[in-house]
């Protein structure tokens, strides 16, 4: 890796490969100069003060061997224009996030066919996920979360290779690069340092879509980290979701998803994070594998019980809550009554007001 003193003057190392110019006090545009750096694979301009996103980029794609490019937390609120032009048909890699940058999907990326790893996170962007994002053979790594994404989860996802057989030679685009993930914006900081530690992972959380958990989700059996928290999704959480053998984490929080928790669930023996406060769910928590290991809040703000933690009430009439964090458990009725008399009522509540944040 390398940090040149005067990037103005970078044009006279022509051999360079990787190039890391991150956490500097580098202001203004990217100098022309870059587009001479032919054999550039890696390049880093993380955390600077670098203005002109598009202009960046027009310069960067003359680089025909770029296979990483991290541009996190740089061109601050700026507009990443769609030039459908922009070419960059070798990259593998890449991180812009943390920018608060507007716009839509880039359409441009579509011709990145050897994608592996992409972050959009903590932008701005709007529109809808294009259906080509499942065209990526090679892309095991999603993750879109905090933006204004709208309209539905594109079923293509269900249809990545990578994260159906990962079958996949993953060669890493250099030899070693800070690349830093970050989960919101109060959560804490992760660092990888090569593409094949990160783990298989489609985060898709905090955005504005809607309609169902696709059932073909359950295809994805190389998925470990699967997020679809705090979005507007509803209907049920499909059973087929077992098929996700090496899931790690499952996040369906804040939506307003409905039924039960599926007992097959019990069949994922590597879940170790499980969240789905706060939506319209009901029935028996299933008490099998994992869920004995899951916290009181990964179950919070629905009508859900177990024969422990939260009792059932005798009949299925659930009680009223007035405040986000309550459980709302089954009423007691039909309880001692003698021949003559009429049935004596019992109401009860518990209350729970740990929120769990994401």
């Amino acid at each position: 890796m390398w940090w040149p003193s005067d990037p103005e003057n970078i044009s006279s190392c022509r051999r360079l490969r990787d190039v890391n110019l991150g956490r500097n006090p580098f202001s203004g545009q990217l100098p022309e100069s870059f587009k001479s750096l032919q054999s550039l694979s890696y390049l880093s301009l993380s955390n600077c003060s670098l203005v002109n996103i598009y202009y960046a980029l027009q310069i960067l794609q003359q680089c025909k061997n770029l296979t990483t490019l991290i541009l996190t937390l740089s061109f601050h609120a700026e507009a990443l224009l769609d030039d459908p032009s922009l070419r960059f048909e070798k990259l593998k890699v890449l991180a812009i996030a943390i920018s608060r940058l507007t716009g839509s999907f880039p359409s441009w990326l579509r011709k990145s066919t050897e994608l592996q790893l992409l972050d959009l996170s903590l932008n701005s962007f709007t529109g809808e996920i294009p259906n080509w994002i499942g065209d990526f053979t090679d892309l095991f790594y999603l993750s879109l979360s905090n933006n204004s994404f709208a309209g539905e989860i594109p079923k293509s996802l269900t249809r990545l290779p990578s994260l159906m057989y990962r079958n996949i030679s993953l060669e890493e685009p250099s030899p070693d690069f800070p690349l830093f993930l970050k989960r919101d914006e109060s959560g804490p900081t992760l660092q990888y340092n090569r593409v094949l530690r990160f783990p298989p992972t489609v985060i898709l959380s905090r955005n504005n879509l809607i309609g169902h958990i696709w059932k073909e989700f359950g295809n994805l059996k190389e998925l470990h980290i699967f997020d679809l928290g705090m979005k507007s999704l509803s209907g049920s959480i499909p059973s087929s979701l077992s098929g996700m053998t090496s899931l790690e984490v499952l996040y369906l929080s804040y939506n307003d998803l409905s039924g039960s928790i599926p007992n097959s669930l019990e069949k994922l023996t590597l879940l170790s994070k499980f969240n789905v406060a706060h939506n319209n769910l009901s029935d028996l928590i299933p008490s099998g594998g994992q869920f004995q290991s899951f916290s009181d809040s990964s179950f919070e703000g629905n009508s859900l019980c177990d024969s422990q933690r939260f009792p059932c009430g005798l009949d299925d009439t659930a009680a009223d809550t007035t405040s986000v964090g309550r459980f709302r458990t089954k009423d007691i009725a039909l309880v001692g009554a003698a021949i003559g008399f009429p049935f004596g009522v019992c109401f009860y509540n518990l209350f729970f007001y740990r929120r769990f944040i994401l």
